[in-house]
């Protein structure tokens, strides 16, 4: 072979085809086929790896150890972390959606702090409940407190329909229950917000503390008529195993007509024969 031969099986490559006949590759034309090559291969690979919040269930699939941790069910990924499992969770479940985050503040339009009057960007009291004050100036523990929707409706005297219905409906966010994950979420208010509600509800202070104390009222009166509705059939039950006890005699009481007791609320009545008396209540 010469090397205008060589030169040629270098830097050509021949393609035969039954219609056309033969074809030479110029090394341009061989790099775009190789560079498609890796760029299917990257591709096939891809589809090959699992995404990272899907669901595998595969036969195949090594089964997953599963730790229990003051209640709650972990499983163990075996890449040195833990995922917590939720009850209920199967296969079959629809996939996570990420949603994005909210837009970014423009310069014009940023809020300003009701308490220290400086514009900033984002908060958490903005960004979850719409109450502009900044993260340096937000009061966890006292003036920015969060309630549970329980403590709302008891301490402020609402309603579903006044926390979700009334315009504007309040801001709220779901937490899970810190004392047992299987009571579900929690939906926890803006103390501020639902204090603002209440009087919006009420009228004013005065009205509100009033019906506070006239629900406090009700409440005390129902557990004292509870309280006596089971005292006077205990009173009852003894009564009666020692009116059977009595009757164990041969002697039969024939007793006259009932007395009506105002103060104790009893009624008595004697027999006719032998004196003996008996005091009772009737329900």
């Amino acid at each position: 072979m010469n090397d205008d031969n060589k030169n040629q099986s270098k830097s050509d490559v021949k393609i035969t085809s039954p219609n056309s006949g033969e074809h030479i590759l110029t090394p341009a034309q061989r790099a775009r086929i190789e560079r498609n090559r890796q760029a299917a291969l990257l591709l096939k690979q891809a589809r090959l790896i699992p995404h990272p919040y899907a669901k595998i269930n595969t036969a195949d699939s090594v089964e997953k150890s599963v730790i229990k941790v003051q209640g709650s069910k972990f499983i163990d990924t075996g890449g040195g972390f833990l995922l917590e499992q939720k009850d209920g969770e199967d296969q079959n479940e629809e996939p996570i959606t990420l949603t994005p985050g909210p837009a970014p503040i423009m310069e014009p339009d940023r809020p300003v702090c009701e308490e220290c009057q400086e514009t900033f960007e984002d908060s958490y009291l903005f960004q979850n409940f719409e109450h502009s004050i900044c993260d340096s100036c937000r009061d966890h523990d006292e003036k920015h407190r969060l309630i549970t929707k329980t403590d709302a409706k008891n301490v402020y005297m609402l309603k579903d329909c006044d926390l979700e219905k009334r315009e504007p409906v309040l801001k709220f966010i779901m937490k899970k229950n810190p004392h047992n994950v299987r009571w579900g979420t929690m939906k926890l208010y803006l103390e501020l917000q639902v204090e603002k509600r209440a009087l919006e509800v009420w009228g004013s202070e005065e009205q509100l503390e009033a019906e506070r104390e006239r629900r406090e009222e009700e409440r005390a009166k129902s557990k004292m008529k509870k309280y006596n509705k089971q005292l006077k059939a205990l009173r009852m039950s003894v009564r009666s195993s020692l009116y059977d006890r009595t009757n164990k005699s041969s002697h039969v009481h024939q007793f006259g007509p009932e007395t009506f007791n105002e103060e104790d609320d009893t009624y008595s009545h004697t027999c006719t024969t032998c004196s003996y008396s008996e005091t009772f209540e009737k329900m």
